[in-house]
């Protein structure tokens, strides 16, 4: 698949499974509308899609039950997608826990520890 259209294929499944998540249509109860999607990667071809999700810390569901939960969804979600976006092959979804903006969080609180002393 042509670069540009892989870049815009990612695009629109970001803003698509972003958007069934924020609506609150997976009814799987680790999935909670404060998990955002944070990139995505799609394969060459366009058959497989690699899903970063995030969520802010100290939620009651883990970032990895939240990935869990959407893993197990995965299913629906290809559905809905192709149901909106009527394209010829719909990637094969595979959702990673994101742990990047947890990993910030934890380093401004060291640096702020550390200013303080």
């Amino acid at each position: 698949m042509e670069q540009k259209r892989l870049k815009r294929l990612e695009e629109v499944l970001r803003q698509e499974i972003a958007a069934l998540i924020s609506r609150g249509e997976i009814k799987d109860p680790r999935v909670t509308p404060f998990v955002s999607v944070t990139r995505v990667e799609a394969s060459r071809d366009g058959s497989h899609a690699k899903v970063w999700v995030s969520s802010l810390p100290g939620q009651e569901v883990s970032l990895e039950q939240s990935a869990e939960g959407l893993n197990h969804a995965a299913g629906f979600i290809q559905s809905q997608i192709a149901k909106n976006l009527h394209i010829r092959l719909t990637p094969v979804l595979h959702f990673i826990a994101d742990k990047g903006i947890e990993e910030g969080f934890d380093m401004t609180e060291k640096l702020k520890d550390l200013e303080r002393e």
